[in-house]
């Protein structure tokens, strides 16, 4: 169930656009101040928000940029009563993703909700690489095992990266060296089996199913199986 954060300072309106959610299945709350509402974004747990350009303590688009600032990504349906194309630029200039003008069709509003969370997803998926319980995202360049984060160096993650898009596949030292240093390999270097051996050391430390595999005589594979 998607959870939808509403700011919205009028009660009225407020209390429709909740019904209305709920009736869809969607799961709501409502902040009735932009500063509330900045708050409980911040806190995390949201898939989606909308916000009111109107509130009573700060203009909707600045809730928006405040968020954009501090690098929350949630997608952001802006909802007012200010129809002037001019208006609808700001706001989505501000970092909305989508603009909707007062008075809408309640149906209207969750169409472009359900919209904005395919986009998400698909983006969301397209920025995140996963085999087995490694996780990469590759925008913010942070890998993961289990849920725990690894602390590795660019060059490491670069790396990992390669190995993973070519999982259960034997890469080759000269495949590794030109896809992750963009040189062409040099037999009497072992700088690709040094790097290996760091990554091997934070990918699979003691205890846990190893991925990164040595092919004898041929160069490594990522893979689970063991």
């Amino acid at each position: 169930m998607s959870r939808v954060l509403v700011i919205e300072d009028d009660a009225q309106t407020a209390q429709e656009i909740l019904s209305e959610l709920q009736r869809y299945g969607f799961d709501a709350e409502h902040a009735d101040t932009g500063q509330k509402g900045l708050q409980y974004a911040m806190s995390g747990g949201f898939d989606i928000m909308t916000v009111d350009r109107m509130l009573p303590d700060t203009d909707g688009l600045n809730v928006v940029s405040a968020l954009r600032e501090r690098g929350v990504g949630l997608p952001v349906l802006m909802l007012s009563a200010l129809s002037d194309i001019d208006e609808r630029i700001k706001g989505l200039r501000s970092g909305g993703d989508d603009y909707l003008t007062k008075p809408f069709a309640p149906e209207e509003m969750v169409a472009r909700i359900e919209v904005l969370l395919r986009r998400t997803s698909v983006n969301s998926q397209a920025n995140r690489l996963r085999v087995s319980d490694i996780e990469l995202d590759l925008i913010k360049r942070t890998a993961s095992r289990d849920g725990v984060e690894l602390d590795l160096l660019p060059t490491e993650f670069k790396l990992l990266e390669y190995l993973m898009r070519n999982s259960g596949q034997v890469v080759t030292r000269t495949m590794i060296f030109e896809a992750v240093w963009n040189y062409h390999f040099d037999p009497g270097t072992n700088i690709i089996d040094v790097h290996v051996g760091r990554l091997r050391k934070k990918v699979d430390p003691s205890g846990v199913s190893p991925l990164i595999k040595t092919i004898r005589g041929s160069g490594f594979m990522f893979s689970e199986d063991r």
